[in-house]
This record gives structure tokens, C-alpha cells and sequence, in this order.
């Protein structure tokens, strides 16, 4: 059982807890109507794009050969590079709602536009909210001497601290391996080169990717 001081400490998190308050709002909104097959199905499609996202985001665009334009430099050690040089530095290790949010709003907008329906807008946004705080607790337990309860939560935490201490070209899944598995970046980890650059980003080339 998860210790109630880990507890307390992600949710006492500010982004944690600013994206907790807009999360319920959007449920409650959601709830009465949940007699619509429409809505179930923007539910579940917010969480497979997050899911998607989670892997795409995070390999082409956090694991990115540095940049030579400052601002864009910054703003991958911010989100991801310093976080791979001390991967268990708390300040680190939650995606800023300065970030995610504009994200989720710009893709609500979109899922709006097309659809012109704000049930199914936010209902879409609970998805993907909802994905959202699940990657963060399980990104959350593999950098916290917390033990997962079930087999398949160790090896979800076994798997991303191979992609922090092994290699940091395989193993971009959080939250699964899918799209790992289906793009090629799974890998036995005895298998795996021991990556020089796994703990440093800023050493990345283009061969990789």
C-alpha cells in the first residue's frame, strides 16, 4: 500500500492539484451525461490519443538532438533533459501545467471545431485529463521508492528506469509499452547498449531516432 506521505506529496503537488480541480469539473460536467454512447466514446478516445501522445511527445520532441535556438534549448532541459541528469529531483518531475495545458486546450479546441458539440468537448478533455493524471502517478511511482502493488505496475516502473539508467533511445512508454512495441523501441533490456548519453540528453546526435 502506497504510504500516505507519497500520497500527500503528489497530490499536494500545485500542477498536480490545479490539474485535479479542472479534472472533477470536467466529470461533474460529464456525469448526467453518461446515458450517451457519444460520450463514452469521447472518453475513451481522450485517453487513447493521450496515451499516443505520451509516446510521440516524448520521442521526438523531449529526446530532440539540442537545438541551437536558446528558447527552444531551455525549454526541452526544462521539460525533459535536466530531468534525465537527476531524474528524481521532485521540481522536475511533473510536466508543468504552464505547458500542458495550452496543449489540452488546443487540441479540445480542435475536437470542437469538428464536432461543434461541448458535451462531447469536454468529455474528450475528462479522457485525456484523466490519462494525464495517470501518466503523472505512474511517472511519479518510478522515481519514488514506492513499490507497486501489482506485477504489471513493477514492470512499468522496471521499464522506465532502463530508459533512464540503460538507454535512453528504447522505452518511451510511461503509462504502456504499445507504441513501443509497435514502433520499434522495445527492447529485451540484457540486449541494450549501455547509452553514454543516457543520464546527459545534451550529448544526443542524430543517429539516434
Amino acid at each position: 500500500m502506497v504510504q500516505t506521505r507519497f500520497l500527500r506529496e503528489f497530490f499536494g503537488h500545485r500542477d498536480i492539484l490545479v490539474t485535479c480541480i479542472v479534472f472533477a469539473t470536467c466529470v461533474a460536467f460529464t456525469l448526467p451525461h453518461l446515458n450517451q454512447g457519444a460520450v463514452w466514446g469521447a472518453l475513451v478516445l481522450g485517453m487513447v490519443l493521450y496515451a499516443l501522445s505520451e509516446y510521440l511527445i516524448h520521442r521526438f520532441f523531449f529526446h530532440l538532438p539540442p537545438p541551437k535556438t536558446p528558447w527552444l534549448l531551455w525549454l526541452l532541459q526544462r521539460l525533459h533533459y535536466h530531468h534525465h541528469k537527476d531524474p528524481d529531483d521532485l521540481r522536475l518531475l511533473f510536466l508543468p501545467i504552464w505547458y500542458s495545458f495550452p496543449l489540452v486546450a488546443t487540441v479540445a479546441g480542435i475536437v470542437y471545431a469538428v464536432s461543434g458539440d461541448t458535451v462531447f468537448t469536454v468529455a474528450f478533455t475528462t479522457g485525456v485529463l484523466g490519462y494525464l493524471l495517470y501518466y503523472e502517478w505512474c511517472h511519479y511511482v518510478a522515481h519514488r521508492p514506492i513499490q507497486p502493488i501489482t506485477p504489471w505496475g513493477r514492470w512499468l516502473k522496471k521499464m522506465h528506469l532502463w530508459h533512464h539508467f540503460k538507454n535512453e533511445q528504447y522505452w518511451y512508454g510511461v503509462t504502456n509499452p504499445v507504441f513501443d512495441m509497435v514502433m520499434g523501441t522495445f527492447k529485451n533490456e540484457r540486449e541494450a547498449d549501455q547509452s553514454d548519453s543516457v543520464r546527459d540528453l545534451e550529448k544526443q546526435s542524430t543517429r539516434y531516432n
